[in-house]
């Protein structure tokens, strides 16, 4: 019995899968329902959960009040859908930032020769082998009134002999795109890098041989076939600042406040799982219908052909 349930295929790979089957229950799906489970559910006085069906905590997040009374002047409060709505753009303008800042750096070290592309790579990875969070502090010294930029400045006015105001740079949501620029533009890098230094050679030439300029062969040739590249890159840091907390909270202190944010205080702070949850189920809708649509429009892992 046992050597026919080893030449059994379906099986091997029952077998091969169980163990990653067995985390993606246990820790994806069962915290997942139970998050959905806690949502629907009321606050207790001590911060514990009412597990009663209903849906006032996504009618909080919409900025509808079921408590509102008839002589209220309006029954709506728009803060968190404020909130979301800052996420979404904070993650967007991140995005296409770091694709500004990402495609031209990656094809440069493409192109590069194969001792200098291992350099470069290396001074791309870097940072990442410090933690993040003292990545974020070394932004706060560089963006404070009395930080790295403003001495800088203070210096070259008073060498012009020209008056100089401290700039207010750090707590700022310009602040909080700066780091979250600077913190993800890695992961947008590397996946743009692989894909373009697949690129055939010959492909180049090719376009050379029918006449193509440089210009016509990056959109014919380049762009598409690094397409995958981007559109990895993309998700890979679109939806960790739909959710990141780290950097708002630190460069954006209490002036900039983020979904992710959100979350956090409704756990450790106002002690409210059930508001919580819900915030955290509308944003993994609202970053899987983005992503959903972004990848139906430029594929996923797929080469655009340009006619």
């Amino acid at each position: 019995m046992f050597d026919k349930l080893r030449q059994n295929k379906s099986f091997q790979g029952t077998l091969l899968v169980a163990p990653t089957l067995v985390f993606m229950i246990g820790l994806l799906i069962i915290p997942l329902i139970l998050t959905a489970v806690i949502s629907f559910g009321e606050r207790d006085s001590s911060g514990g959960v009412i597990y009663s069906f209903g849906l006032h905590n996504y009618y909080k997040l919409i900025g509808y009040s079921t408590n509102c009374d008839s002589g209220a002047s309006s029954c709506f409060d728009m803060l968190y859908v404020q909130i979301l709505w800052r996420s979404l753009t904070l993650a967007f303008q991140t995005t296409m930032i770091v694709i500004s800042l990402a495609y031209p750096l990656s094809y440069f070290i493409a192109r590069a020769t194969p001792s200098k592309r291992n350099t470069y790579l290396f001074m791309v990875l870097v940072p990442l082998w410090t933690n993040f969070v003292i990545r974020v502090y070394a932004w706060m010294m560089i963006l404070r009134t009395q930080g790295v930029i403003n001495g800088i400045l203070g210096a070259i006015a008073n060498l012009l002999h020209i008056p100089f105001a401290p700039l207010e740079m750090l707590y700022t949501p310009g602040a909080v795109l700066v780091g979250m620029v600077y913190e993800f533009l890695p992961f947008m890098i590397l996946p743009i890098f692989t894909s373009l230094e697949k690129i055939d050679n010959s492909l180049y030439e090719a376009a050379a041989d029918l006449g193509a300029n440089s210009i016509k062969t990056f959109f014919k040739v380049t762009l598409p076939l690094s397409m995958p590249g981007v559109v990895a890159g993309t998700i890979l840091v679109f939806i960790p600042v739909m959710g990141t907390f780290i950097v708002s909270d630190l460069l954006g202190g209490q002036k900039v406040i983020l979904v992710g944010n959100l979350i956090q205080r409704q756990f450790l702070d106002a002690r409210d799982p059930t508001f919580g949850s819900a915030a955290s189920l509308v944003l993994m809708v609202m970053t899987l219908i983005v992503t959903y649509f972004y990848t139906k429009k430029f594929g996923f892992g797929e080469e655009i052909i340009v006619a």
